[in-house]
């Protein structure tokens, strides 16, 4: 069998189990099989693969076909323009989160040696992104999971700004480190009756903890707000992500803690996505 027949196969098993993109899928499985780019394979379509590797490229369509997400298998996730480590049990990076990163580096142009905090840091994407593109930031990340400051370290270490990062394993009502110039979060705000309804790839395998957001999808917000107005400076900014549509319940929750808000900016897909405001 050649590479080709093999993806081919692979991709008439996903479809079979309802996965999207089944095509990229196979061809992206194919590539970890032989630990190259998707270029690589497609290029080489022709070429036999020994029984080991065919052995092995099953396993990942199998895994594959059960909803586990493509980050999972493959141990890595691209976000900006950098590429991170991700293990089960922490959010995947998404693409539409890019966007507190730009406004983070928008709303902080020209400015130098700022204090930056981010609040439930996952893999660290979004402040190490920051950090990547300003050498004279520093950062602090918080988690209430072990394994997400691990990873987080784990990818500090990989882009190499280790020296400029402290990680802190806590919840943020007990975190009372520090003051900063910018904070940024992307809290758990999904709702229970939308939780009911997610993808099975996000609510079989990412951590019910980085997405549940309570009853109304604002309990995680709400205390990233009251602490987040104790812990920055004044002018400070703080950049949410949030759920569709929860606008204007996030915007009074920020005005009666002392922020003003800039500006709210729309996700890929136009919908309302992440808040820009200053504490005032």
């Amino acid at each position: 069998m050649n590479i080709n027949d093999a993806i081919y196969k692979g991709k008439c098993v996903l479809e079979k189990n309802f996965i999207k993109n089944s095509q990229l899928d196979s061809e992206i499985l194919m590539s970890k099989v032989f630990n190259k780019d998707r270029k690589f394979v497609i290029l080489n379509s022709k070429n036999k693969l020994d029984k080991e590797k065919i052995n092995f490229f099953n396993v990942l369509i199998s895994q594959r076909s059960k909803g586990k997400p493509i980050a999972y298998i493959l141990n890595k996730k691209d976000f900006w323009k950098y590429e991170f480590k991700v293990e089960k049990d922490v959010l995947i990076p998404r693409p539409d989160t890019e966007i507190l990163v730009e406004q983070a580096l928008k709303f902080t142009k020209n400015k130098i040696n700022l204090r930056v905090l981010d609040i439930g840091t996952g893999s660290g994407c979004i402040l190490l992104s920051i950090l990547k593109e300003k050498k004279n930031f520093y950062g602090v990340g918080v988690d209430i999971s072990k394994k997400c400051i691990n990873l987080s370290k784990t990818n500090a270490f990989k882009l190499g700004i280790k020296n400029r990062l402290k990680l802190f394993n806590s919840s943020i009502d007990n975190f009372r480190y520090g003051k900063y110039d910018l904070i940024i979060s992307n809290p758990p705000y999904i709702n229970k009756l939308d939780f009911k309804y997610l993808n099975k790839d996000v609510v079989n395998f990412e951590p019910k903890s980085a997405l549940y957001g309570g009853l109304d999808g604002t309990s995680e917000i709400r205390k990233v707000i009251k602490r987040s107005s104790e812990l920055i400076k004044k002018n400070g900014k703080l950049i949410l992500e949030i759920g569709f549509d929860q606008k204007k319940k996030v915007t009074k929750l920020l005005n009666h803690n002392g922020f003003y808000i800039n500006k709210i900016f729309k996700d890929l897909a136009k919908n309302d996505r992440c808040i820009v405001s200053t504490k005032i």
